[in-house]
C-alpha cells in the first residue's frame, strides 16, 4: 500500500509539473543546417509564427551550412536578399540566434565573422537535443 501511495504522489507531481509548463508561453527551437535551402524560408516562418503568437519563445540553432546566414554580409543566393535585416528584426522580437562552435572549428571560421545578433553554443546538435528534452521546446525544421 505504501508503494501505491508513492506512485500516486509521483503521478500527481508529474501532472502538476506538466500543467505548470503548459501554462507558460510556447517554446520552439528552429533548426537550420543549410542557409541556402532553409534561410529565407525559416526566417519568414519565424516572423509568421510571431505574428500569430507573439509571446512564443524562439531559439534558432544553426550548424553546418546553416551558420552562413548569420555571417556578416551574408545574402540568400537565390534572390540576393540580405539576411542581417531579417535576423535583426526577429532579434528585436526576442528571437535568439545561436551558432555551433564545432562548425566554426571544422570550417575554420571565427566569431568576429558573424553579425552581432549571433550568439554561440558549444554544439548545435547537443543544444537542439537539450532544448527538446530538458526544456520541452517544440522542434521545427523549415
Amino acid at each position: 500500500m505504501k508503494k501505491l501511495h508513492q506512485y500516486f504522489i509521483a503521478f500527481i507531481f508529474a501532472l502538476l509539473t506538466m500543467g505548470a509548463h503548459a501554462a507558460g508561453p510556447t517554446e520552439v527551437v528552429y533548426h537550420i543546417d543549410d542557409a541556402e535551402s532553409q534561410g529565407i524560408k525559416g526566417l519568414r516562418n519565424i516572423r509568421n509564427h510571431l505574428d500569430v503568437s507573439p509571446q512564443t519563445k524562439i531559439i534558432v540553432v544553426t550548424h553546418a551550412n546553416g551558420v552562413d546566414m548569420l555571417m556578416e554580409g551574408a545574402k540568400d543566393k537565390k534572390n540576393g536578399i540580405e539576411y542581417a535585416p531579417l535576423v535583426g528584426a526577429l532579434k528585436s522580437r526576442s528571437v535568439r540566434f545561436e551558432v555551433c562552435e564545432i562548425t566554426l572549428k571544422n570550417r575554420n571560421l571565427k566569431k568576429d565573422q558573424f553579425t552581432l545578433d549571433a550568439d554561440f553554443t558549444p554544439s548545435g546538435v547537443v543544444r537542439i537535443a537539450d532544448l527538446q528534452y530538458q526544456d520541452h521546446f517544440a522542434y521545427i525544421k523549415p
